[in-house]
């Protein structure tokens, strides 16, 4: 596997030592992701600015984290999956929530489980989602919009799950005590 460097503000390519700094301001560290992507100064900009726009949707909390989870579990990513629990942790989200993502077992109510539904339809079918499975989504309370908004949070999802598979990206000290393997 190509070996990637992890950069951080002193060493990264010029386009990206702005960036990482925005990142330790943000984290209080450069998080390995970020250090990898910073070889792609677009790539880091893009995932900073989708992620941003992604947290400030209209999902809350446990909606953002059902979306996130979702997708890494989907994706297998041995990275974001213990990134996400440990952030879902400093969310407050409830517990049940994200274990229940991680186990891929039955979330604590209906509405998440159809967000987690239609988030796997997305992924699954690339964007080409059967009208019905579209409809059950709007059915349980969710808009047009929301829709569009899963779309971008794939797409963030995207980009770090598969920087990550291609990098084999270290965990983090803080959230290596969440280590996670997708089920067999």
């Amino acid at each position: 596997m190509t070996d990637f460097t992890l950069y951080d503000e002193t060493n990264a390519p010029e386009g990206s030592k702005e960036l990482l700094a925005k990142s330790k301001a943000a984290y209080g560290m450069v998080p390995s992701l970020h250090a990898v992507m910073a070889e792609a100064p677009g790539l880091l900009e893009a995932y900073q600015t989708v992620h941003e726009l992604f947290a400030n949707s209209s999902f809350d909390k446990d909606e953002l984290t059902v979306v996130w989870q979702t997708v890494n579990v989907e994706h297998g990513c041995h990275y974001c999956v213990p990134a996400h629990t440990g952030i879902a942790m400093s969310m407050g989200v409830d517990d049940a929530i994200t274990q229940a993502l991680r186990n891929e077992t039955a979330l604590p109510n209906a509405h998440l489980e159809a967000l987690r539904t239609f988030t796997l339809n997305v992924v699954r079918g690339r964007g080409n989602v059967d009208e019905s499975a579209v409809q059950a989504f709007l059915d349980a309370g969710f808009t047009k919009r929301q829709i569009l908004e899963v779309v971008l949070g794939v797409s963030q999802k995207v980009m770090s799950n598969y920087t990550n598979h291609l990098a084999n990206t270290p965990v983090d000290p803080p959230f290596r005590k969440f280590a996670w393997q997708k089920k067999a």
